[in-house]
C-alpha cells in the first residue's frame, strides 16, 4: 500500500497525465498516474498525500470526487480544471493548465494541511539538521568573495575576515584552507573571546609540565596542532592586549615558545583571523594594536549581511535542503509565497539565522511543504488567506463520537447514565447517542456562559458544526 508521501492521478488525458508526471517528479514529489479505468487504486481511506482528478469516462469530474469522497472522507482530490465553484468538503483546490511550480506547489501545501489539520490526525515526527556550512549565491556581493577566495588562497598571505555575526566568516576560513597547498594538513579554529584571558596563551602555544599550577602535563598549543595547515583566529577584536603583543612577535618571527619553556617552535602554518568588530575604531581608542592589524589585515575580504544579498536566500534555502537530504534523509520545501516573505525578513541574525529557521521547519514539517503561514509570525511579512479545511459532517460527528467515548477523555462532569450492560428489552441506540450528545451539548455552553465558540473547543468540534447541532436539537438559552 502506498504511503503518505504519493500522489495519484486519475486522468484519461494522457498528455495531461504526461505533464503531471514531469512537473511531479520535478517538485520532489513521488506519484502514480493512471487513468479511470484503474481507479481501485484508491483502496484505503488515508491512503494518498493527494488524489489529483481529471476526465472520467462517462462522468463528470465533479460528480466523480464526490462519489469518491462518500467512500473515503478523509481524503484530499484535486481537480484538473475548472471547478466552476463548487465547494466540496474534500475538494482542496483545482488546477489549470498550462501547469507551473507555484500553483503546484500550493495544492500539495494545501493537501498536507489537509492531512495535518484533520480531526484525530497524529502530529508527525521530528528530525535535526545541521547548520547551514557552504558559500552559494549570484549576488554581485557574494560573487566578490568567492573570487577574493580563490585569489588568495594559492598564497600563504594572512587574511583578515570581516563581518556580522552569522554571515559565515568561518565558512570563507575553511574555503580558502581547501583550496590551498595545506587542504592535506590541519584547520584549527580557535574562539578568541570564548577563552578565558589567562588562559589564552595556554591555549594558543601550549606549556611545559609544571609551568604553572593544573599544569600537571605537557600540552601542545593550537599552534603545534596546526603545523602544516591553517589556524583560524575567531573573534581577534577579543584578543587581551597582552596577547596582541605576542601573536605580533609570532607573525612576525615565525615562532613561539611554549609556556614554562626556552625552546622555540616554527610555526607553519597560516593564519586567518576573523572580527565583527571595528578594528580600526578599536585602534583609535587604543584597544587593538595597530601594528598587529596590518600584520593581520594582509587580504581583507569582508562579508555581506544577509539583508544585503536578499535574492540569494532561494539558492541558500536549496543547498541547505540538498544537505538534509544527503545527511539526515530530511527535506522541506517552499511555496514561492513562503520564499518571498522570507526575502522581505531583515536577517538580524545572517546566516545562521536563516539556518536555524530551516532546521525549525524541518523538526515541524519533515518532508513537508511550507507556506507563509507555516513561518514562525515574525518572518510572515506577506498577507495571505488562510486556508481551514473543510470536512463532512460525517467525518465531524464520527470524531465528536470518538472523542466522547475515548478512554482517555476526561468528562464535563460526572459520568453519564448509560446502561453499562445491553438490557434484555434492547436499546434504541441512535435516540440513546442523541440524548447523550444532546446532555454534552448543553453541559457545555452552560459552563462556557453560552459562549458557543468557547461550547464548541471544549466539545472539541468546529463552532459552525456545534450551530448546526443546536438548530438540529433545538437548543437554545431559556431567555432567548
Amino acid at each position: 500500500m502506498q504511503g503518505l508521501s504519493d500522489v495519484l492521478v486519475i486522468d484519461d488525458n494522457s498528455d495531461r497525465r504526461a505533464q503531471l508526471e514531469l512537473l511531479l517528479g520535478f517538485v520532489g514529489e513521488s506519484c502514480r498516474i493512471t487513468s479511470s479505468s484503474n481507479i481501485s487504486l484508491i483502496n484505503s481511506e488515508d491512503c494518498w498525500r493527494a488524489v489529483f482528478i481529471g476526465d472520467i469516462a462517462d462522468e463528470d469530474p465533479l460528480e466523480f470526487i464526490q462519489r469518491l469522497a462518500s467512500v473515503h472522507p478523509l481524503q484530499p482530490y484535486v481537480l484538473l480544471g475548472d471547478d466552476k465553484g463548487v465547494v466540496l468538503p474534500n475538494l482542496v483546490g483545482s488546477l489549470m493548465a498550462p501547469f507551473n511550480y507555484p500553483q503546484m506547489t500550493e495544492v500539495i501545501h494545501r493537501c498536507q494541511d489537509y492531512h495535518r489539520k484533520r480531526p484525530g490526525g497524529q502530529p508527525q515526527t521530528s528530525t535535526q539538521t545541521k547548520l547551514f556550512r557552504s558559500l552559494v549565491g549570484r549576488s554581485d556581493a557574494i560573487a566578490q568573495v568567492r573570487q577574493l577566495i580563490e585569489q588568495v588562497s594559492v598564497t600563504d598571505a594572512n587574511v583578515l575576515v570581516l563581518g556580522d555575526s552569522g554571515t559565515g566568516k568561518e565558512v570563507v576560513a575553511r574555503n580558502i584552507h581547501y583550496l590551498s597547498s595545506r587542504r592535506d594538513g590541519p584547520f584549527v579554529p580557535v574562539n578568541c573571546g570564548a577563552i578565558p584571558a589567562e588562559l589564552l596563551e595556554s591555549e594558543l602555544f601550549g606549556h611545559e609540565k609544571g609551568a604553572f599550577t593544573g599544569a600537571i602535563t605537557t600540552r601542545k598549543g593550537r599552534f603545534e596542532l596546526a603545523q602544516g595547515g591553517t589556524l583560524f583566529l575567531d573573534e581577534i577584536g577579543d584578543m587581551p592586549t597582552n596577547m596582541q603583543v605576542k601573536l605580533l612577535r609570532v607573525l612576525q618571527e615565525r615562532v613561539f615558545e611554549r609556556v614554562g619553556s626556552a625552546k622555540l617552535v616554527k610555526a607553519d602554518v597560516r593564519i586567518v583571523a576573523a572580527t565583527h568588530r571595528n578594528l580600526e575604531g578599536m585602534i583609535a581608542e587604543g584597544k587593538f594594536r595597530e601594528d598587529l592589524y596590518y600584520r593581520l589585515n594582509v587580504f581583507p575580504i569582508e562579508m555581506p549581511a544577509l539583508c544585503e544579498r536578499q535574492d540569494d536566500i532561494p539558492l541558500l534555502l536549496q543547498e541547505l535542503v540538498s544537505r538534509l537530504e544527503a545527511e539526515h534523509n530530511a527535506s522541506v520545501r517552499f511555496t514561492d509565497k513562503a520564499i518571498d516573505s522570507l526575502m522581505l525578513h531583515p536577517w538580524s541574525g545572517n546566516v545562521r539565522e536563516l539556518s536555524n529557521l530551516v532546521e525549525r521547519l524541518v523538526i515541524l514539517y519533515p518532508n513537508g511543504v511550507v507556506d507563509v503561514s507555516d513561518l514562525p509570525p515574525k518572518y510572515r511579512h506577506i498577507d495571505v488567506d488562510p486556508y481551514e479545511p473543510v470536512y463532512s459532517e460525517e467525518v465531524m460527528e464520527r470524531e465528536s463520537l470518538n472523542a466522547l467515548f475515548r478512554e482517555d477523555a476526561e468528562p464535563l462532569i460526572a459520568e453519564p447514565q448509560v446502561p453499562h450492560e445491553l438490557p434484555d428489552e434492547g436499546i434504541n441506540l441512535k435516540e440513546m447517542l442523541s440524548e447523550l450528545e444532546t446532555d454534552y451539548i448543553q453541559q457545555a455552553l452552560v459552563r462556557q456562559d453560552w459562549v458557543v465558540a468557547r461550547a464548541a473547543e471544549q466539545l472539541g468540534m468546529r463552532r459552525t458544526t456545534l450551530v448546526e447541532k443546536m438548530r438540529k436539537y433545538q437548543i437554545a438559552r431559556d431567555d432567548e
